[in-house]
């Protein structure tokens, strides 16, 4: 089967998520994509928890599919022996603070000069340049710095933390996806290689584009958990059921908001929600708790209203809707047992078929093959 990216080779230095999961699409597309990891312990992310069988889920989980190279960057001759691929290589994908490549003898400008069309990707926190570029940080802090996290932090008695790492992956992992593949498509055209900036917090940014709208260019004020999409309306809001599961109300256009005040009998003094708010909110609150929510879903889904019940991860991979999408056809192995692969927004048609598992690779697994000396025995993580 021809892929799209199966004459693409990736040298991949990057470290737990945004970098990894950047290159797992890429080589689910059919690059062939290898890991530079440290010898002894490889990259952090084989560290992690929860484990099966001693190794890591996460790394396996990240890393299906591509090659692991152990070698220690800071040897004397460790670029010569990486010349041959870096000659060869079409992308670089590193994950370091601005600088500490360039300390390697591997940064854009050292690797340009052995291939000059290489499209080098650095992700980084704060970008290469400006005042926070050297700042340390995560997910948590990329977010607040962009004021995205503001939004939705709930009452000072009770914060509450982001529900997913939007700039880790909205802001690291797709972006360095979408730019490489730019990179490629403009070096067909002009045959020149690129070096790409993805900063994380900036690429947080694009997710409340309403909040760009609304406070920056129109100057309007934008309160935590008041807004339209951040809890400050009731027909876009959750509420907790009987049973003390919740249900995701997204009934914004008036023909949803209608349709689900019918299903729970709510007063006609209620309906126009802009009126009292706070009312409208209390009593759909009230009605809502009475009924478990089993009681519920079938006619949320009946009337086709926009609510539906909140899923926990685990019942949510169960779902009928996304096993018959084959979310979890793929596979993946840690030691002898297997596991469902991460789902990916890759199209099928780009993607080798689900067969047998495709494990992460043994620490060092493919030193010999690119004529590097081989990894301490012992060392796969």
């Amino acid at each position: 089967m021809t892929q799209p990216l199966d004459d693409i080779l990736v040298l991949d230095f990057s470290t737990l998520l945004p970098g990894p999961m950047a290159t797992l699409m890429l080589a689910e597309a059919g690059a062939e994509v290898i890991k530079l990891e440290r010898p002894g312990t490889g990259e952090d992310m084989r560290l992690t928890e929860p484990r099966l069988d001693g190794r890591s889920i996460g790394y396996a989980t990240l890393n299906r599919g591509k090659k692991s190279i152990a070698i220690d960057l800071k040897a004397p001759g460790a670029v010569e022996r990486l010349r041959p691929l870096l000659e060869k290589a079409d992308v670089l994908v590193e994950q370091f603070r601005p600088g500490v490549m360039a300390r390697l003898g591997l940064g854009f400008e050292d690797v340009k000069a052995i291939n000059p069309d290489i499209i080098y990707c650095s992700i980084t926190g704060y970008g290469q340049t400006g005042p926070k570029r050297l700042a340390a940080g995560h997910d948590l802090n990329y977010v607040g710095d962009a004021g995205i996290l503001s939004l939705s932090t709930g009452g000072a008695d009770q914060p509450t933390m982001p529900f997913g790492l939007v700039a880790d992956i909205g802001g690291g992992t797709y972006p360095a996806v979408v730019n490489i593949l730019l990179a490629l498509r403009d070096r067909d055209r002009t045959g020149k290689g690129a070096h790409l900036d993805i900063a994380m917090a900036d690429g947080v940014f694009t997710f409340a584009y309403w909040a760009h709208a609304k406070g920056v260019v129109a100057g309007e004020e934008i309160n935590n958990c008041g807004d339209r999409l951040t809890g400050g309306v009731p027909r876009y809001n959750l509420y907790a059921t009987a049973d003390d599961q919740r249900l995701a109300v997204g009934a914004l256009e008036q023909k949803f908001w209608d349709a689900f005040c019918d299903v729970i009998d709510l007063p006609r003094d209620l309906r126009d929600d802009k009126a009292d708010p706070a009312a409208t909110q209390a009593e759909v609150a009230r009605l809502v708790a009475a009924k478990p929510a089993a009681d519920w879903a079938p006619l949320f889904a009946k009337a086709d209203c926009c609510t539906s019940i909140v899923l926990s991860p685990t019942v949510a991979a169960r779902d009928p809707h996304f096993t018959a999408r084959g979310l979890f056809d793929w596979q993946t192995s840690v030691g002898n047992q297997t596991m469902p692969a991460l789902p990916l927004p890759i199209a099928t048609a780009f993607r080798i078929p689900p067969h047998s598992p495709v494990p992460a690779p043994d620490l060092g697994a493919h030193n010999r093959e690119f004529d590097l000396p081989a990894a301490n025995k012992g060392e796969a993580t």
